[in-house]
């Protein structure tokens, strides 16, 4: 082959190049690939494979920039989705020396079996949680928690299957799940998209736990407590944290289907203000007021349902560093100090709209005093105490009925008569609110399956653009190989992570 012949194809294979990566943008002496003066046209082999090389460095870099931009623009989205999840008012301001205690203890190597300072904890507790390290510092206190107390209050699950593993499975409460997903956190941005990432994730958690607990399932209050975990963590960890404050904080016990465990924290927490809050006490009685007419979500959403996000995270606070016992006594401090608003009014509905409506929209002073207030109290003895006596009532009740007369049975029944119809009026409200519900996924299941079609045909072009690809590198090693240009020593190397990202 005549020198004239090789500089006419090697002119011709850098005008592909040029359009693949070069552009035109070689040194500053170099003229655009579609007018090469005439004295510019015949180069050496030496020449023409130093070009090569540079276009299909520049060609590497191209596609390793644009790896990079992806995974920026991942990162990007993850930060933006974080600030979404974190988008409510805190109530403890964390100030930067309190950060800095957190993130020393964080940082700490293998944390997970280093007791630390239980007065430490409990005062870096106290006086706030930094909102960007609340998940992570979650983990922490669990972790503590085990720690101290190596044998669990609940026997573990069976189960243990990893979490994306339950993912793939099939659960019975799905439909119940469904329906409670567009009730939870319905004005939080994370979760108000209708089936939106918030949404989904939710519904992932919830599943995966009715597959690990089959004996609770799902239970309606549940997905209050696994969103607020979700809005501090990924749905893993999420998983992770749900399953210690289920078994090893108990908590699964008031979500059993008998819920007897809830009847008896009903009956607690009546007898506390029996003790704590006389007067009050006195007042819910005469109008047959009893805690499981307002107290019950309380319980079963860790106060997640009705109450601002800023407070139900301290809550949470709370709930990792002292157990469930939290709740009782944020229940006790928020009754007591509204005990003179509430003893206004006269009649059940209207205290009882009060408790339910206007004591969880309190101002931000009033939150910070109620948490401080429960920092400050111990009812741990008290609980147990009201436990056993629960359970002497209920014997002395099924051993002898004989005792009581029939004025008192009478009146019984007809106390817990009321309590039944105002929960069936609940539940006619929420079965009203499910059937709605329904009707809407039924609607939505339509654009559902226009949105796969939509991605099926991405995922169609996106196979075709791919192809392409791998056709334009085999068409560069076609051009090296007519130059007898040798360069195979670290070019698929570099390729071979290219090729795989695009094909992910």
């Amino acid at each position: 082959m005549s020198s004239v012949d090789r500089s006419e194809r090697g002119e011709a294979s850098l005008e592909v190049g040029g359009r693949l990566a070069i552009g035109g943008a070689g040194g500053a002496g170099d003229c655009p690939l579609g007018a090469v003066p005439e004295e510019r046209r015949k180069r050496s082999g030496a020449e023409l494979r130093e070009l090569w090389r540079k276009a299909i460095l520049q060609q590497i870099l191209l596609l390793r920039m644009e790896r990079e931009n992806q995974k920026l623009q991942a990162s990007e989205s993850d930060l933006q989705s974080r600030r979404l999840k974190l988008d409510y008012e805190e109530i403890t301001p964390c100030l930067k020396d309190v950060t800095l205690v957190w993130e020393k203890m964080l940082s700490t190597t293998g944390r997970s079996k280093v007791k630390f300072d239980t007065e430490k904890i409990h005062t870096a507790v106290g006086q706030g949680v930094p909102r960007q390290h609340r998940g992570e510092i979650w983990k922490f206190l669990s972790e503590q928690y085990l720690l101290r107390q190596p044998v669990p209050t609940t026997k573990p699950p069976n189960n243990d299957t990893p979490y994306k593993e339950l993912l793939k499975q099939l659960t019975s409460q799905q439909h119940a799940i469904l329906i409670d997903l567009g009730r939870t956190f319905p004005t939080h941005p994370y979760f108000s998209a209708q089936l939106g990432a918030g949404q989904l994730s939710l519904y992932n958690l919830l599943k995966a736990y009715s597959l690990l607990d089959p004996e609770v399932g799902y239970c309606q209050g549940l997905s209050f407590v696994a969103g607020v975990l979700l809005l501090h963590m990924s749905e893993e960890d999420a998983f992770g944290m749900l399953k210690f404050l289920m078994y090893d904080m108990g908590l699964r016990k008031q979500y059993r289907p008998d819920m007897i465990i809830l009847q008896i924290q009903m009956y607690q927490l009546s007898r506390l203000l029996h003790d704590y809050h006389r007067e009050l006490y006195s007042h819910l009685e005469q109008y047959e007021i009893g805690p499981s007419l307002y107290a019950a979500p309380w319980f079963l959403t860790a106060f997640a349902s009705h109450f601002p996000l800023g407070f139900v995270a301290r809550v949470f606070d709370m709930l990792f560093l002292q157990g469930s016992e939290v709740i009782f006594k944020v229940a006790l401090s928020l009754l007591g100090s509204h005990k003179p608003l509430i003893l206004q009014h006269d009649n059940l509905e209207s205290i009882v709209d009060f408790i339910k409506t206007t004591l969880p929209n309190l101002g931000l002073v009033q939150m910070e005093k109620t948490i401080n207030q429960v920092f400050e109290m111990d009812i741990s003895k008290q609980l147990q105490a009201y436990e056993v006596e629960y359970h002497v009532l209920q014997d002395e009740l099924l051993d002898g009925p004989a005792t009581l007369s029939q004025s008192q049975r009478t009146a019984q029944l007809e106390k817990t008569n009321s309590s039944l119809r105002q929960q069936n009026l609940d539940l006619l409200e929420e079965v009203q609110v499910a059937h709605a519900r329904i009707h809407y996924l039924e609607s939505h299941v339509e654009g559902l399956a226009a949105s796969e079609a939509e991605l099926r045909r991405e995922v169609s072009s996106l196979q075709q653009e791919r192809t392409e690809l791998q056709q334009t590198v085999a068409h560069l090693h076609a051009l090296l190989a007519s130059h007898g240009i040798q360069y195979t020593s670290h070019l698929p190397e570099e390729n071979q992570p290219v090729a795989s990202s695009t094909a992910e």
